[in-house]
């Protein structure tokens, strides 16, 4: 931080003169006081740059614009019918230009956006959105040298790409920083071609952390840096020249720069780009369970004294099956990491290297239990289907109105009406009351209760069974593993007695 001037001077002046002759011994004292915490508060505190010149210009050798080129298909429709004379006879023959027989033939597109040299061999880092598509990849220097680029990979889900340029001598470049340790309020810098105008700066601070978009590995700082089309890909840097982000998005209702932008943060970019650069490809790791979020509800339902960790709702085949995971459980740290929500456990999978063995803890029954398990490769187990369930074994119908639902056990004419397979089990929710507590945690008609309490319910007796040994219990809520189109969630519901 710098110092103000006028401060040290004060300060050095003072110094041939002690404090209490001048001031008296208690305002002296005062004033110590004063300073001494003036000069510790100071030291916490970051103060604003009086200029990002010199960053810029030391950074801004490694920025490049990006211009791609993409051929678009030829219209084979019917042109329109134009009468001679008529004022759209030039539009349609000057910027239509159709064929005689009335197609039109293939045309080229241009789009612009923006990167960084992150190594002097020419690897360039960028937004996927930014060259898919593209026959034709042109990289503009700030020098205004200009060198043609081969996509090196590209990873859709978190909209980054890896190019490589092939260049003569070494180029500039910069190095990625650590976006986890940035704070809200921190300064930030970001560069790119907004608009297509070319080498453009712009500086705010980090508005938050942590946000997500709509990707499973979304981790985005968010930045008020101005930030606008054509900027995709371009750098987010700290006020020490490192990228601790790439612009990818903006929330806007115009198109414009509103002050909410979106860079995603070097945390992912970084694994990211090691991958395309190593295999051309991503290769993320693979647990093999369907989960979601723990409410405080569930966490009472299941003996858990904290609402947290990741609730397995589906365990089909695959590396957590094998590791002896199983429905119900809940991840509550993985390879020494705890997991606090199902976001933050796909990030870590996801982050962490296929094959490779890592140490669960998963609550099950009342007990923590330690799992290993190896992990699988997502991209290759997108398709996994999980188990059949085992055939039916229910009782006869027997329709009862519990928990604010109208249920039934699974018969083979439900199943055809419900256009289940012949493995489904359960209760069915025939009716549901619009006014109740399971209408309004999500339930519906058609839906089919498959467990409560983490035990099968195959008939309305099981289910009276398990609300009255978790009444037994002194527990408010039973667990209800619910299933719609085959996808499973758990849903606890209140059993407290009027």
């Amino acid at each position: 931080m710098q110092e103000d001037p006028s401060v040290t001077s004060q300060a050095i002046s003072n110094t041939a003169r002690p404090a209490s002759a001048w001031l008296g011994p208690a305002r002296a004292l005062a004033l110590a006081a004063a300073l001494a915490l003036g000069q510790a508060s100071g030291a916490l505190a970051r103060a604003a740059p009086e200029s990002f010149a010199d960053l810029a210009e030391q950074v801004s050798p490694a920025v490049v614009n990006i211009t791609t080129s993409t051929t678009i298909a030829g219209h084979t429709g019917v042109t329109p019918m134009v009468p001679p004379g008529s004022p759209f006879e030039d539009f349609f023959r000057d910027f239509m230009n159709p064929d005689r027989d009335g197609t039109r033939p293939p045309r080229r597109s241009q789009a612009l956006g923006s990167g960084f040299v992150i190594s002097p061999d020419g690897y360039i880092v960028t937004n996927n959105h930014v060259i898919e598509k593209a026959d034709e990849i042109t990289i503009e220097f700030f020098s205004g040298t200009t060198l043609k680029a081969s996509v090196v990979g590209t990873d859709p889900n978190t909209d980054i790409a890896l190019l490589k340029v092939e260049s003569d001598s070494p180029l500039p470049f910069v190095s990625f920083g650590e976006s986890d340790a940035m704070r809200v309020g921190d300064w930030v810098m970001a560069m790119g071609n907004p608009l297509g105008q070319g080498f453009s700066v712009s500086a705010g601070i980090i508005s938050a952390r942590g946000r997500a978009l709509s990707g499973s590995y979304d981790d985005y700082l968010q930045t008020d840096a101005a930030i606008n089309r054509g900027n995709s890909g371009g750098p987010l840097f700290n006020m020490a020249g490192e990228v601790v982000g790439v612009n990818t998005a903006i929330l806007s209702p115009n198109g414009g720069s509103i002050g909410i932008g979106f860079a995603m943060s070097s945390t992912v970019v970084t694994n990211v780009v090691d991958q395309l650069k190593e295999f051309g490809e991503t290769r993320r790791g693979w647990l093999g369970v369907r989960i979601q979020d723990l409410t405080p509800d569930m966490a009472e339902a299941l003996g858990l004294e904290e609402a947290r960790g990741a609730l397995v709702t589906d365990v089909p085949e695959g590396p957590a099956a094998e590791a002896g995971m199983e429905q119900g459980d809940v991840i509550l740290s993985f390879d020494g990491v705890t997991v606090d929500d199902t976001r933050g456990l796909v990030r870590q999978v996801g982050n962490t290297a296929v094959g490779k063995t890592v140490k669960l803890t998963v609550f099950r029954g009342g007990e923590t239990e330690t799992l290993d398990v190896t992990l699988g490769r997502r991209e290759t187990a997108e398709g996994a289907v999980p188990a059949v369930a085992a055939p039916d074994t229910s009782e006869e119908p027997d329709t009862r109105e519990m928990l604010g639902m109208t249920l039934a056990p699974l018969t083979d004419a439900l199943r055809e009406q419900l256009e289940l397979g012949a493995g489904a089990e359960g209760l069915v929710v025939q009716d549901i009351d619009e006014t109740g507590e399971a209408y309004e945690k999500g339930l519906r008609a058609g839906d089919l209760i498959t467990e409560a309490g983490q035990r099968k319910v195959l008939t309305i007796a099981d289910l009276e069974a398990r609300i009255s040994e978790a009444r037994d219990a002194g527990r408010k809520s039973l667990l209800l593993l619910v299933r719609r189109d085959g996808e499973p969630r758990f849903v606890a519901l209140s059993v407290t007695e009027d």
